[in-house]
């Protein structure tokens, strides 16, 4: 019998949904206080987080927690944790300077709605109450600064702010595959690669089995980036729920201009199998996350 995957992403997405409902009755869960949060500001940062979305990220926390045969709720404070920093990034993305994009999710931009100042201040005040958020994971005090240290690493300058910076960089001038690929490690790979080797560690993984989550991530967060270039220029507005074709527009260097669309959809096919290799140890408890990367490939938006 073949894995529901489709099931799967609904109630492990349900949980997210749950929680970050939670969370966003800021600053009581993320403090422990009734302390003053400007209405105008917490509107802001909830008009982004609670927008709906794929809730990627925090899913892989989940399933990397579950690939060790733990409980997925283990791993929900983090994965929304995750999420936070995520959409952070999303508003500070769509900013005039940067990406300048009018639409995410199928509705306007943070910036378009709040303006540029509030969308900045949104997306800072999300991303530093992130960290609080994932030291409440029910772990001991030296997990918990371990999970924590590596989500700084994965959203800070050795991840995805220094990919971002490569990216910016690298706007309207021609680059090679090797180039692009580090690139996309640092602004995409790095979020899921902390996503799931910190829901695997809030598990019980050991260092040998964080080292085979990690091939796994990797993999999923190169496919990932490759099989989204492709929709950038296969798909539609309604489909995506963004502007299609911004990167292009933008003069940015994508898979799809060095690979193709049919080399770069089998290049995704090639990566993700050699990820999914890696996850045999974890036997059964590694089934959504070998259908994820099958899903990654496939997928439509």
């Amino acid at each position: 019998m073949s894995f529901d995957l489709k099931s799967y992403l609904s109630e492990r997405r349900e949980l997210v949904e749950a929680e970050l409902a939670r969370v966003a009755k800021l600053p009581a869960l993320v403090h422990g206080s009734a302390g003053l949060v400007p209405k105008t500001l917490s509107d802001s940062m909830n008009y982004s987080l609670l927008a709906g979305g794929k809730r990627l990220r925090p899913i892989l926390a989940l399933a990397g927690c579950e690939a060790m045969g733990q409980k997925p709720e283990v791993a929900l404070r983090f994965g929304c944790a995750v999420e936070m920093i995520h959409t952070y990034s999303l508003i500070h993305d769509d900013l005039p300077a940067m990406d300048n994009d009018d639409f995410r999710r199928g509705r306007p931009t943070n910036h378009k709605v709040y303006g540029d100042a509030m969308a900045i201040l949104a997306g800072d005040a999300l991303l530093t109450d992130a960290f609080a958020l994932a030291t409440q994971s029910p772990a001991a005090p030296e997990v918990l600064i371990e999970i924590v240290r590596e989500l700084s690493f994965a959203a800070g300058s050795p991840g995805m702010v220094g990919g971002q910076v490569i990216d910016v960089e690298a706007t309207g001038k021609p680059i090679d595959l090797a180039h692009l690929k580090v690139l996309h490690a640092m602004k995409t790979g790095a979020l899921f690669d902390v996503s799931l080797r910190g829901g695997a560690r809030l598990g019980g993984a050991t260092v040998e089995q964080l080292a085979q989550v990690r091939v796994y991530a990797q993999a999923l967060g190169l496919a990932f980036q490759i099989v989204d270039d492709v929709l950038d220029v296969t798909q539609d507005l309604a489909t995506l729920g963004k502007d299609p074709g911004s990167d292009r527009e933008a003069g940015k260097t994508t898979y799809v201009d060095l690979l193709g669309v049919e080399g770069a959809l089998g290049h995704a096919r090639q990566v993700m199998d050699e990820g999914i290799a890696a996850l045999a140890p974890f036997g059964r408890y590694a089934e959504p996350l070998r259908a994820l990367g099958n899903y990654t490939v496939d997928r439509k938006n």
